[in-house]
């Protein structure tokens, strides 16, 4: 295959940027590592290895609660990175930022504290394409209140069924929660478009941002939704924390869901009274290392050209899209226009777990299952898929290892 056809590599010092994350330089079954697997946990920088490592040295207390030069330190470094979440994402203040375990916890924390507003025979729209931590949260309001859940379906490209959408919002639609990326096909949704369906009945509308949060621009402003929620694991930060966005105003009206230290404003033998928002949903000891590595993980993706890595990913995209395409025998899910980094596929007769096996013995990690995506699975007919999903620090030269790795992969498998 020539490259003369195909998109040029944007120009920025990709070399340059690939030389900050440590885990690129191994190899893995004696080959280079290719690491196609970052819709599930990006690798992380140098930076962000070094300041956990630092902090830990030289700066570790509990935060909020001591008076002492550390607990001071701690807290400080722990507010800079709800404010650098905050500016991420376009939120007003620091103060509409709740930090949560992952993006999972924070879906957990909305249907939770959302619960009693809810009542048997309301109505939460979801899309087909949704992660199960954006399904599994509803079903348990499903079981416990009896609400009803409606699933938009999408077209044979992946795109999201927009006149779908409309007609399954109605008066009894309280809540719409989807995602704003598919971690699947690579969809990537019309938030506004969304929004102004939602708020025409009343409804809330809440965005998984987890894709979107890494490959987009995100201004929840501009994107009119009621809460924004992402992970901080594949925001090239660490695993253990996320953040949920919500409007100041939906905050100061949701109840705590976890009772404990710092959620509290009074505590007596017969009373209790709540903090301010976020604290209020931050109960206990929070991940404070964590939240050292998240404002690592920000300082370094806003120093970045992101402009220049999105159109970088979208070549990765491109290349490997068209060279799949010439191999007869792969199928290939989600090719809706403008849509993220991620290429979903199969070898027909071939299972998915075997493909991603042998393509690991030459060193190119992707994911292979049902991506805890199974309605999706279930509307495209299959149990399960692979999937190479492209980050800032992958080459053209990990596109053709995937490609020669599924050439391979078909001959021995066929």
């Amino acid at each position: 295959m020539t490259t003369n056809t195909l998109a040029a590599a944007p120009a920025f010092d990709l070399e340059a940027l690939r030389a900050q994350f440590p885990i690129l330089a191994r190899q893995v079954h004696g080959q280079r590592l290719v690491y196609l697997d970052s819709a599930a946990s990006a690798q992380k920088p140098a930076a962000v290895i070094d300041a956990m490592a630092d902090f830990q040295r030289t700066s570790y207390a509990n935060v909020h609660r001591g008076l002492h030069t550390l607990a001071n330190e701690a807290t400080g470094v722990f507010e800079a990175a709800r404010a650098a979440a905050a500016r991420l994402v376009g939120a007003r203040g620091p103060d509409e930022i709740v930090f949560t375990k992952g993006a999972t916890e924070g879906l957990n924390l909305l249907a939770n504290t959302l619960a009693p507003r809810l009542a048997a025979g309301d109505e939460i729209v979801l899309t087909r394409m949704e992660h199960h931590a954006n399904i599994v949260p509803w079903h348990m309001l499903r079981e416990r209140l009896g609400v009803v859940l409606r699933f938009v379906p999408f077209g044979a490209d992946g795109s999201l069924d927009m006149e779908a959408l409309a007609s399954l919002i109605g008066p009894r639609t309280r809540i719409v929660s989807v995602g704003h990326m598919s971690n699947v096909l690579g969809t990537i949704h019309d938030i506004p478009a969304i929004a102004a369906l939602a708020h025409g009945v009343g409804a809330l509308l809440l965005v998984d941002g987890c894709q979107g949060v890494v490959h987009l621009d995100v201004d929840v402003q501009a994107l009119g939704a009621d809460a924004y929620v992402f992970s901080g694991h594949k925001l090239y930060g660490p695993t253990g924390i996320g953040c949920v966005w919500a409007r100041g105003a939906l905050l100061e009206s949701l109840p705590p869901w976890q009772g404990g230290g710092e959620m509290i404003e009074t505590v007596t033998e017969d009373t209790v009274t709540w903090n301010a928002p976020p604290f209020r949903f931050e109960a206990g000891t929070p991940a404070i290392t964590e939240a050292a590595g998240l404002l690592a993980a920000i300082d370094w993706l806003e120093g970045q050209d992101r402009a220049a890595i999105r159109a970088h990913e979208d070549a990765l995209l491109e290349r490997a899209t068209q060279a799949l395409r010439g191999i007869n025998g792969i199928e290939l899910y989600g090719t809706a226009p403008h849509k993220g980094s991620i290429l979903a596929f199969n070898i027909t007769g071939a299972h998915p777990h075997d493909v991603a096996q042998i393509l690991d013995r030459q060193g190119v990690a992707v994911r292979a299952g049902h991506h805890c995506a199974q309605p999706l699975m279930r509307a495209l007919g299959v149990s399960a898929t692979a999937r190479a999903s492209f980050a800032a620090y992958n080459t053209f030269e990990d596109v053709d290892a995937l490609v020669a790795g599924l050439a391979r992969a078909r001959t021995l498998l066929l």
